[in-house]
Parts: C-alpha cells; structure tokens; sequence
C-alpha cells in the first residue's frame, strides 16, 4: 500500500478566472457562447488554432483531402465514402481533443513534471493514434483494390 507521500498529489488546482488571464490570441476564450453564430465562431478559432499549432493536425487534414478526393476520383460508392469521411473526421476530432487536452494539462501543472499529467497525455496521444491506425485500415480495405484496378487496368 503506497504512503501518503508516494502517492502522486492530485489535489485540484484553483484556475483564475480574471480577464487578466484570458489568452491574447483569444481574447473570447473564457467567455460562454450566448448564441449558436457565437458557439460555430469559437468552434472554428478552435480549429484555426489546431491548423496553426499543430503539426500533426495539419496532416491528418491533409491525409483526410487526399483520402476522400481519390475516394471520389475512383467513382467508390457514396456509402464508402461516407465511411472514410467519418473515420478521418474521427481522427481530426480525436486530435482536436488531444490538443485541448494537452493546453489544459499545461495550464494546471505550469513548468512542472507530474506522473499524472504523462498519463493524461500519453493517453489521448494513444487514442489519436488508435483512431489514426484504425483509419488506415479502413482506407487499406476501401481505397487498395479500386487503386490497384485502376492502376493496373
């Protein structure tokens, strides 16, 4: 049985909630959406923001373009693009809340290493990368025998 002093401290951290604190580049960050143009706003400063920052967003956006265009290129049925669509923007999504994830670890444990805080992080790091393995399967299974036809016809 671990001693109170082995065990990680994982009391809960007070977060300022000043307009001092607010972020420059998002000014409206710590505000609530009053209306639904405001929530869509936020939502794209949000991706924005993902697309600016983080690398490997912009690939998955990438990845997702050219999946779905030769998708569409090889005349594959609406229904299996679909099914990419949805798988990649599972990734996106999936990235998206790794991002937040990350910002908000950041936040609360500042400068400092904490066991809990890898854990949070290695573990959305490891869904994006299960949804990403999970996406290439799909996009082997769709995408492969049209692209080998079409190649080799």
């Amino acid at each position: 049985m671990p001693t109170p002093s082995s065990v990680p401290d994982s009391s809960p951290v007070e977060m300022p909630t000043s307009e001092a604190t607010e972020s420059p580049e998002r000014p409206q960050a710590f505000r609530v959406a009053h209306n639904l143009a405001s929530s869509f706003l936020y939502a794209w400063q949000g991706i924005y923001y993902a697309l600016r920052t983080q690398r490997n967003f912009r690939i998955h956006v990438l990845v997702t373009l050219v999946v779905i265009t030769t998708g569409i290129l090889l005349r594959l049925p609406r229904a299996d693009v679909a099914v990419l669509a949805l798988t990649c923007g599972a990734v996106m999504a999936l990235e998206l809340i790794n991002t937040a994830l990350e910002a908000v670890v950041d936040l609360t444990v500042k400068q400092s290493f904490h066991e809990l805080a890898k854990i949070a992080k290695d573990c959305a790091a490891g869904a994006v990368f299960i949804a990403a393995l999970t996406a290439i399967a799909v996009a082997a299974c769709l995408l492969a025998p049209p692209l080998w036809m079409a190649l080799h016809a």
